[in-house]
């Protein structure tokens, strides 16, 4: 019996890998953003947790999810890349004027008078802006978070819940990023984006190194516990940002020719990197966005992350949003004696691109994912609106954790 039913996809293998793109994630900012995030009181490393249960049914050799769900408290990979960046525009404004502020320094409220005429901005449809509001009230400045008409109302309140204003705008995630940008230009704010557009990639490009963190801690987390690398990664796609992250970290642990084959996911209603693959440049998707995948409901790529992803990505993937609730209670029941684990709806993209693609014979020889093939899959987010995962799940977050 199929862990799904047959569900409709679309599955684009990248012809332009390692001829189209470019790398553009260095290591020098790979490393700085590993310092700083280590030296954060609270980091320690996110589990990456073993499902032989779920591989078995799933019919592939080996099976682990790296679990995002606590992640700084905050539910969310994206603890990683916003506050990172905030920290690093607030430091570099300060040096502007001479001074010079570790990320200590800031947290302390030692330059608090200055930081506090300092105010962040950006577009989110929950998680990025819960960190940029996270990392501003960490460290001492002003935030204000666009979010658009269909975030839900527990999402809005846990951003606001770290002191930021929170603007609700109409239209779709892209719609929102924009306001965001008119707005900041006009108040003489920052954006801090996770998304990069042409004369705006410097402080994306820091989110997606604080991104990194999330990727080498899985890799020596699988080397630890399987020894022999993974053979496929499945990552979510979105803007692309941390599929990139990950698309650099799998290149740099294992090289461009050996590393895993990255497979990229994305809702079927909100798949620019899927059309962008395809046309071989940034394609918009217009419309509403709306799919259960919040966080990855995205219709404009981020031109740096595009680049690095058709560098380095081997295929993208688009699926429906009925593989989301039985994702989420497949997790949540921990099959075979697995963990039970509590993953929202934009991380259990992954495993519904694993599941349906190993399920189509087709297209599973298309990537070579057979019994013998060793998975990993990215889950970026945790119950990050505990009523609607309650309402999905049947459970309460805190019921599945418990076992």
């Amino acid at each position: 019996m199929s862990l799904l039913p047959s569900l409709p996809f679309r599955l684009q293998l990248n012809a332009a890998r390692d001829r189209a793109g470019e790398p553009v994630l260095d290591l020098v900012g790979r490393a700085d953003a590993l310092t700083e995030i280590r030296s954060w009181p609270g980091y320690e490393p996110t589990p990456l947790v073993a499902l032989p249960g779920l591989a078995a049914e799933a019919g592939v050799g080996a099976l682990a999810f790296k679990d995002e769900s606590g992640r700084f408290g905050l539910g969310s990979f994206k603890a990683l890349g916003g506050a990172y960046a905030v920290a690093r525009h607030l430091s570099r404004s300060l040096a502007a004027r001479g001074i010079h502020a570790s990320s200590a320094d800031l947290a302390s409220g030692r330059f608090a008078e200055l930081t506090r005429g300092i105010t962040v901005t950006c577009a989110t449809d929950g998680n990025h802006g819960r960190s940029v509001a996270w990392g501003a009230e960490r460290f001492h400045c002003r935030a204000v978070i666009y979010i658009h008409e269909t975030v839900s109302a527990g999402r809005e309140q846990a951003i606001a819940r770290y002191g930021a204003e929170v603007r609700r705008v109409p239209g779709n995630y892209d719609d929102a990023v924009r306001r965001a940008a008119e707005d900041a230009a006009r108040e003489g704010w920052t954006v801090v984006s996770d998304t990069s557009y042409p004369g705006y990639t410097d402080i994306p490009r820091d989110v997606m190194q604080g991104y990194r963190v999330m990727a080498e801690e899985a890799i020596g987390q699988w080397r630890a516990a399987f020894g022999a690398a993974p053979t496929h990664v499945f990552a979510p796609g979105g803007v692309g940002g941390v599929a990139a992250a990950v698309a650099a970290e799998l290149a740099l642990a294992f090289g461009q020719r050996d590393m895993p084959r990255l497979v990229v996911v994305e809702p079927d209603r909100a798949d620019c990197l899927l059309r962008s693959a395809e046309a071989g440049r940034p394609v918009a998707v217009e419309g509403d966005l709306d799919t259960m995948m919040a966080g990855l409901a995205c219709g404009e790529v981020s031109i740096l992350a595009f680049d690095e992803l058709l560098w380095r990505a081997h295929a993208f993937m688009a699926v429906p949003d009925d593989a989301v609730a039985p994702c989420m209670r497949l997790l949540a029941e921990g099959r075979g004696g697995d963990r039970r684990l509590v993953a929202g709806e934009s991380a259990v993209a992954v495993l519904a691109g694993m599941i349906l693609l190993r399920n189509d014979p087709g297209a599973a020889a298309s990537l070579a994912l057979g019994p013998d093939s060793r998975v990993l899959l990215f889950g970026t987010e945790g119950a990050t609106d505990p009523a609607l995962y309650r309402e999905i799940v049947g459970r309460a977050a805190e019921e599945v954790a418990a076992g």
